[in-house]
């Protein structure tokens, strides 16, 4: 492969819905590009990047593959994104890496969920997009209907580039009315002929150029007085209209393809050639890259993927993490395509590469030249939708359950692992159940290890409702020196102003602060601790030992061993022994006075509760609200969004379980959600009462 300049450079990525045809259109652009002789197919699971096996098994993407096709004297780095919302991680990262993006539509389905999906994050992100309608040949390809929807979605930002002679099995050909020409393909290997534009179709074709030249001289004064002044555009000047429109995220010129038959494909090539945005970077600058995705390859080990962010990356040179200060130099580098690696001698800033076997090999990390201390940031991954438990199925492979688990977490940034101390659990966290069972699936066949998966705990809090107090005495003799505390404490809500009085024993009494002690747990919520001790009953010095202990239960909450939070502790009165009274007297003398009080306090469950956000075609709303309520969720505002329904409500966490796979059901895979945090609520009381009764058998405090 020949070296290429950054100005020679286009970096794109494919996204849009699953079964859009991303992957057969990469691997025709590659054909184009020259790369491959021969394209493979999804379904004869040879495509070029679609090689992983999770990848065959399941004939969809799973990973965001980089591949390469040299076209027009130009490098054309292209992603192939999966189409599942479920592995959404790598469009993300993708958008990090690339000026450009294609998203894929499928010309039977029209816009689909995903395909909405993927156009906001991308919108969000700022990627630039051009639209390729893929599939023009199926059976039940309908361009009227696809034009409907996408006008729906992108309204005035539309502009045709071109438009089907014909759809279905006899499209063969289109009309392109940038280079106002007729392209007419002879076989399914891309053979054109330009042609001139069919007597036919002129006036249809005349429309939709002069539109495409009001649209391109938008963007631009000096195109603006030109065509007010002669009303027309030459094809550079449309195209460097177009430039900035798409740039600007103002325009969103469609294109036809069927990337099946490679139709449409090299005009696409050509396009992004012309137009598309080239990395603005400096290659007379220090060498820096960016690390924005790791793989594990059979026969390489640990493949990490960057882009050059500035200057020139050769073999040798060393590198170094800012954050860490680690070192690492690379032997070789590569270009890459798919599972396909070519050694080079140096990639320029823009381009992509891959290199094997680093020392720590983890993505979202720059290197850059020793001591230039350089760095471009992260990638934003979404929030993970679905959570689940996860421990090995033989006790003796934990520890390899662990490592494993931190390997892929590495590689995939979007698994999240960590051990809930809280709940004693391993919780895995990812995009969806289907990505959840990939990571099974990898720990099964390539580390080894069967694991299983469960619901996990939920993280519930307690606290109290009303006022309570108690007293508890600790006595201990074995011998020689005994143990001896004695706490009377009171206990309220950690709510509005500090309040001193209270009946106490059926006397009203004013509390004297003497100390005072505020701590925001790690948890959420506080605790507020006074020491309201007169006369010395209990020293001053014994205070810290019952704080402790109160801590300790409140680590371990009276009613379910949940965290307990938002109380005020005021100890009031005790005992202690000239002789026997200790630490650790008075911490169990607190402890268990404390859960007394607050056992008589009206104490309460709380639950996490979570703001979902659920995207959904029109007709399944009726379905996705009752499947919501049923979920013991409060509905609040509906909308509405370019022909979707958009449900919004609060859901308790302990009802959101597989809630993924659920919505994928009931609406035939079309709908997706968000949820986030909100905040703690009282459960119920039957829910209340249910949890009380499976912790009761297991309490064995003292």
């Amino acid at each position: 492969m020949k070296e290429y300049s950054t100005k020679d450079i286009r970096n794109v990525v494919l996204i849009g819905a699953t079964k859009s045809g991303k992957t057969t259109l990469a691997e025709t652009m590659l054909f184009e590009g020259k790369v491959l002789d021969r394209r493979g197919t999804v379904e004869d699971k040879n495509t070029v990047s679609d090689y992983e096996e999770i990848e065959k098994l399941n004939l969809r993407s799973i990973y965001a593959t980089p591949v390469y096709a040299e076209f027009n004297g130009k490098k054309v780095n292209i992603i192939d994104a999966p189409g599942s919302d479920d592995f959404s991680g790598g469009a993300f990262a993708s958008f990090k890496v690339c000026e450009n993006g294609i998203l894929v539509v499928n010309a039977q389905q029209g816009v689909e969920v995903g395909t909405g999906i993927f156009q906001r994050y991308a919108s969000k992100a700022g990627l630039p997009l051009v639209i390729a309608v893929n599939q023009l040949d199926a059976e039940k390809a309908d361009w009227e209907m696809t034009m409907t929807s996408l006008k729906e979605n992108f309204g005035s930002k539309l502009i045709n580039i071109q438009f089907p002679v014909a759809t279905g099995a006899g499209f063969d050909g289109f009309v392109d009315v940038l280079t106002n020409k007729y392209y007419h393909f002879k076989d399914a290997n891309g053979t054109r002929e330009d042609l001139d534009i069919p007597a036919n179709l002129a006036e249809e074709a005349e429309i939709r150029r002069q539109e495409l030249i009001e649209k391109a001289a938008e963007y631009d004064d000096g195109l603006m007085e030109k065509f007010f002044e002669t009303g027309e555009l030459t094809e550079d000047e449309i195209r460097q209209g177009l430039a900035l429109g798409i740039a600007a995220g103002e325009c969103y010129p469609i294109f036809c393809v069927s990337a099946k038959k490679d139709i449409g494909v090299k005009r696409l090539l050509e396009f992004t050639t012309r137009v598309g945005r080239a990395p603005e970077m400096d290659e007379t600058a220090q060498p820096a890259l960016f690390i924005y995705k790791n793989n594990m390859e059979q026969h390489l080990g640990e493949v990490s993927f960057f882009k050059v962010m500035s200057g020139v990356v050769t073999a040798g040179v060393d590198f170094e993490d800012p954050n860490s200060q680690n070192k690492e130099r690379f032997s070789a580098i590569y270009a890459v395509a798919g599972q396909k690696k070519e050694q080079v001698q140096s990639l320029h800033a823009g381009d992509f590469g891959c290199v094997v076997k680093l020392k720590n090999p983890k993505a979202n990390t720059t290197l850059c030249a020793v001591g230039a201390n350089l760095n471009y940031g992260k990638i934003e991954f979404p929030a993970p939708k679905y959570r689940c438990a996860i421990k090995a199925k033989v006790q003796q492979d934990e520890q390899k359950l662990g490592d494993a688990l931190k390997k892929i977490a590495a590689q995939d940034p979007t698994v999240i692992v960590e051990y809930s101390k809280e709940l004693r659990q391993t919780i895995l966290c990812g995009n969806g159940e289907q990505h959840i069972n990939v990571v099974k699936w990898r720990l099964n066949n390539e580390f080894g290890v069967e694991v299983e998966l469960f619901a996990p705990k939920v993280p519930y809090r307690e606290t109290i409702t009303k006022v309570a107090t108690a007293q508890y005495r600790h006595k201990k003799q074995s011998g020689g020196a005994g143990q001896f505390g004695e706490v009377h404490l009171l206990v309220c809500p950690a709510e509005g102003e500090l309040n001193t009085k209270f009946n106490i024993d059926g006397k009203d009494t004013v509390l004297n602060v003497k100390t005072s002690e505020s701590t925001d747990l790690d948890w959420g919520g506080k605790l507020e601790f006074y020491n309201c001790v007169v006369g010395g009953a209990i020293d001053l010095g014994f205070m810290p030992a019952i704080l402790k202990g109160i801590k300790e239960k409140m680590n371990e909450g009276p009613l379910t061993g949940s965290y307990a939070r938002d109380i005020r502790v005021f100890v009031y009165d005790g005992k202690m022994h000239p002789v026997d009274s200790k630490e650790i007297a008075f911490i169990i003398a607190g402890r268990n006075a404390f859960k007394e009080a607050f056992r008589n306090a009206g104490p309460k469950i709380l639950e996490p509760i979570y703001n979902v956000e659920v995207i959904t075609p029109a007709e399944y709303q009726g379905a996705c609200m009752s499947d919501l309520q049923n979920r013991r969720g409060i509905l609040g505002d509906l909308g509405a969004d370019k022909g979707f329904s958009i449900l919004k409500a609060r859901v308790p966490l302990a009802e959101l379980y597989r809630y993924s796979t659920t919505l994928s059901s009931i609406t035939s895979g079309s709908a997706t959600f968000t949820m986030e945090f909100a905040d703690y609520q009282p459960v119920p009381g039957d829910v209340q009462a249910k949890l009380l009764a499976e912790y009761a058998a297991n309490d064995t405090d003292e």
